[in-house]
């Protein structure tokens, strides 16, 4: 039986020198969880539309799951992006919390 597929996701101004500890936890968070990581998306400040950029990977891989280091790495670290969260589940490496699609209004 194959396991479900997740991308891991974070912005390298965020991470900064702590993105290898930070891309090893997503792999072994996503592992643990019983996904398939195929890929860990990298973007920077400078990345244009970079929410609109992380769903067309969720979309062409067919992910279900995004795994990121904290909410931080979003443009606004209080909430969850709602487009993202309309195409796959988002788990916090951090908190080891879940945002599940169910949870959009």
């Amino acid at each position: 039986m194959s396991r479900p597929v997740a991308i891991g996701y974070l912005r390298r101004d965020v991470s900064g020198t702590r993105q290898p500890w930070d891309e090893e936890q997503i792999r072994s968070l996503a592992r643990r969880f019983g996904y398939d990581l195929s890929r860990i998306v990298a973007f920077s400040h400078h990345t244009d539309e970079p929410h609109q950029r992380l769903c067309n990977v969720v979309g062409r891989i067919g992910a279900t799951a995004v795994f990121v280091p904290s909410l931080d790495h979003f443009l606004t670290p209080e909430e969850v992006p709602t487009a993202l969260l309309t195409l796959a589940d988002i788990v916090t490496v951090d908190t080891h919390y879940t945002y599940t699609r169910s949870q959009v209004s």
